[in-house]
C-alpha cells in the first residue's frame, strides 16, 4: 500500500497540462462495443477505471491495446454478453456496457455495479429506459438480464437527470429502430463529447448538452477515432489548489467553457481567473473570501468540486455554507479535514465552514476519489507534513496528480505505507 507525503506551505507556480476527462473515456471505450472494426482513442488518461474497462472490454471479446495515451480497441469478435462482477464491482461505469450490448448483439448479463462510496446511485433509470425501447429486464442472483431482438424507439422521461442512464440510452438507441427522445436528460459536456462520437461513426444524435436529447436510429455505425474531452474536474482541481496556495498557474489546455460555474466562484472567493488563447491563469488571493455553495446538475456547481472547494474555504476569512444536493453520503472527507484543525460543522445536507488562520498536518485518510483530492489540496496549504493513506481511491480519477503537483513547485511525494 501507498501514501502520499505532503510538506505544506509552498505556492505553487507554473504550468500544467490537463489530462483527459475519465468521465467521457469510460462511456468512449463502451461505445465501441456497438460495432466491429479498429477505433481509436486519444488523449486517454491512464487510470485504474481506465484500465477496469479495458479488461471488461477483453473479457467480452474485444482486444485493446492501451499505450501513451493512445487506446486501439478491436471489436470484431465480441460474442461474450457477461460483464463479471469481479470486474464491475469495483467501477460503476462498467455498466455503460450494457445499452451497447444489448443494441448489438441482442443480449447483456452484467453484474450490479460498485464504486465509490458516496450515496445511492441506482441504475433503475437505465433499465426502465431499456424497458421502454422493448427490452425485457430480470434480475438473477446480483446480476442484471436484458434482451432484445431489436430495440425500437421511445420517449423516455427520466425523474431525476442521470448521467450514465443518459449515455447508456444514447448508445442503444444509436443502433434501435425509430427516434428515441431523452427527457429531463443529464447535461454534462461529458454527454455532448460522447454524442460527437457517435455522430462521427454514422449515428444521429441531436440535442447533447441540453435536457431533450432526440437519437434517430441507423442500420449500423462505423469505428471511431476520436479525443477525449479534457478532464474538467482535473482542471477545477488544480484551479483550487493554485488559489488556496496563493500561487499562479497556468492551466494550457483547459476549456473555460465547461467550468462556468468553478471559474465564477473562484472568483468570488477572490481568485484572479485569466481567460486567454494559451488557457487559463490563476493567481491566488491574499486572503479567501466565504462562499455559498450548492451543488446542482450540470450546468449548476458540479458534486464532483465540493470537496476541493470546502478544503479551500477552511481557510477563508468568514463562514462559508455548502449545501449537497447531488449525493447524500458526500460530506465524508469532513472528519479528515477536521484532523488538520478545520472547523467545519454538519447539519443535514449543509456544512458550515469556519475559516481558521492555518491547517496543521497530521495523517489523514481518503474515503472517496474526490475527498482524496481534497486532502492532498489541505495538505498542499497546511502547516508541516499532511500523510493521506488510502490513495487508491485517487488512482481512480487524478493521472499522475503528485508528478504534476511536484513541477509546480509542491513538496509531495509517494511512499509505502510503512515509511
Amino acid at each position: 500500500m501507498k501514501k502520499i507525503v505532503i510538506h505544506g506551505g509552498r505556492r505553487l507556480q507554473g504550468t500544467v497540462e490537463v489530462s483527459g476527462a475519465k468521465n467521457a473515456a469510460l462511456p468512449l471505450l463502451c461505445a465501441t462495443l456497438l460495432c466491429p472494426g479498429e477505433h481509436r482513442l486519444g488523449n486517454v488518461p491512464d487510470l485504474r477505471d481506465i484500465q477496469t474497462v479495458v479488461k471488461l472490454l477483453e473479457t467480452l471479446g474485444a482486444t485493446a491495446v492501451f499505450e501513451n495515451g493512445q487506446v486501439r480497441v478491436n471489436a470484431d469478435r465480441v460474442v461474450n454478453v457477461e460483464a463479471p462482477y469481479d470486474l464491475v464491482k469495483t467501477m460503476r461505469a462498467s455498466v455503460l456496457v450494457l445499452g451497447p450490448l444489448v443494441a448489438r448483439l441482442g443480449q447483456a448479463r452484467v453484474s450490479l455495479p460498485g464504486g465509490c462510496a458516496i450515496g445511492a446511485r441506482p441504475i433503475d433509470l437505465h433499465l426502465k429506459g431499456l424497458e421502454a425501447m422493448g427490452a425485457e429486464i430480470t434480475l438473477d442472483h446480483g446480476y442484471v438480464e436484458a434482451r432484445a431482438e431489436k430495440l425500437r424507439g421511445a420517449t423516455i422521461y427520466f425523474d431525476t437527470p442521470t448521467v450514465g442512464g443518459t449515455e447508456n440510452l444514447m448508445m442503444a438507441a444509436a443502433l434501435a429502430e425509430g427516434t428515441t427522445v431523452l427527457e429531463n436528460a443529464a447535461c454534462e459536456p461529458e454527454i455532448v463529447d460522447l454524442a460527437n462520437a457517435l455522430n462521427a461513426m454514422g449515428a444521429c444524435v441531436r440535442g447533447a448538452g441540453s435536457d431533450t436529447v432526440t437519437i434517430e436510429g441507423v442500420d449500423s455505425l462505423q469505428p471511431m477515432d476520436h479525443q477525449v474531452m479534457m478532464d474538467r474536474i482535473e482542471a477545477g482541481t488544480f484551479m483550487v489548489a493554485a488559489a488556496m496556495t496563493r500561487g499562479d498557474v497556468l492551466l494550457s489546455n483547459a476549456d473555460a467553457d465547461c467550468l462556468e460555474a468553478v471559474i465564477s466562484k473562484l472568483r468570488e472567493a477572490g481568485a484572479e481567473v485569466i481567460l486567454g488563447d494559451d488557457g487559463i491563469r490563476v493567481r491566488g488571493p491574499e486572503e479567501i473570501q466565504p462562499l455559498q455553495i450548492k451543488t446542482r446538475p450540470h450546468p449548476g456547481f458540479p458534486t464532483d468540486m465540493q470537496a476541493q472547494f470546502m478544503a479551500m474555504l477552511t481557510l477563508a476569512k468568514g463562514t462559508s455554507v455548502i449545501a449537497e444536493n447531488v449525493f447524500e453520503n458526500r460530506f465524508m472527507h469532513v472528519c479528515e479535514l477536521q484532523r488538520l484543525g478545520s472547523k467545519i460543522r454538519i447539519d443535514g445536507k449543509q456544512a458550515m465552514v469556519e475559516g481558521v488562520e492555518q491547517l496543521l498536518g497530521a495523517p489523514v485518510m481518503a474515503t472517496d476519489l474526490r475527498a482524496s483530492a481534497s486532502l492532498v489540496l489541505a495538505g498542499l496549504a497546511a502547516d508541516n507534513t499532511t500523510e493521506v493513506s488510502r490513495i487508491y481511491h485517487l488512482d481512480r480519477g487524478y493521472e499522475r496528480l503528485e508528478e504534476k503537483l511536484l513541477a509546480l513547485g509542491a513538496d509531495i511525494r509517494r511512499v509505502a505505507e510503512d515509511a
